[in-house]
């Protein structure tokens, strides 16, 4: 058995610092590197490239809602051409950024409400797909498990990998709860722990309501960096899923 870990970084903004990347990046083995527009700054972009690039981990691109007051975690009424072109323009920019490291961009996954968007929606799947298809058709779509975004990767011929998520609530029809509910997000890091196991070894998750338990198959799993205490939740999972017999590596190594 193998595993991916990966969590959403470089999100700090000029003096405000969010998470502890180079701490965090001693556990994972992808980072998911915000591109301006939800979080991040050029200068922020650079120096997390670099980071990544230094602990060896896979680097990709995280492109999200125009939305720094909300994190990007608020819809927003776009066309799927303006998708299609807000995804192009992040990807692109941190592509360029990685590239004067000597660093290649590896996959894409999308953040926040544009994320859970695409999940449902196979319009904005569509959207989000095409912009990572037309500028590098090499770049893996990261997506979540069982959604409309990996049939619409599939659709344009990308390669995709099937995200889970062991410190966020399931609904039975696969979907993640909304952060408004209450239980959305699990805090102890045994639970979330086990849970990671759980998915990896038997593919299987328990769902928000206690009862419901659905078939979840992943290649990858989320640490979300802006979690307080990301780095030691992170350090927890990889230790239990190294004690289970998961070998936790990129995607090829």
């Amino acid at each position: 058995m193998r595993i991916d870990l990966n969590a959403d970084a470089g999100e700090s903004f000029g003096v405000w610092s969010m998470g502890d990347d180079h701490v965090l990046f001693e556990q994972i083995t992808s980072v998911n590197i915000a591109c301006g527009l939800h979080a991040g700054d050029p200068s922020v972009m650079r120096e997390t490239v670099r980071r990544a690039a230094d602990a060896g981990l896979r680097v990709g691109a995280h492109p999200g809602y125009p939305d720094l007051q909300g994190f990007g975690r608020r819809s927003m009424g776009l066309t799927p051409r303006e998708v299609e072109d807000l995804v192009l323009f992040q990807v692109a920019a941190l592509a360029g950024v990685a590239r004067a490291e000597g660093v290649r961009v590896a996959h894409v996954k999308a953040h926040g409400a544009l994320y859970n968007q695409a999940a449902r929606d196979p319009v904005v799947a569509s959207a989000i797909a095409r912009a990572v298809g037309r500028l590098d058709a090499d770049l893996v779509f990261v997506g979540l498990a069982g959604s409309a975004m990996l049939d619409a990767a599939r659709e344009v011929g990308l390669r995709v990998e099937a995200e889970a998520f062991a410190d966020r609530a399931y609904l039975p029809d696969g979907s993640l709860a909304p952060r408004s509910q209450a239980g959305s997000v699990i805090h102890d890091p045994s639970i979330v722990a086990a849970r990671a196991v759980r998915i990896v070894r038997d593919r299987r998750v328990t769902c928000l309501d206690g009862r419901s338990d659905i078939t979840v198959h992943a290649d990858t799993l989320c640490i979300h960096g802006d979690t307080p205490g990301a780095s030691a939740l992170a350090a927890r999972i990889r230790e239990a899923l190294e004690a289970a017999g998961v070998r936790v590596a990129a995607p090829g190594k």
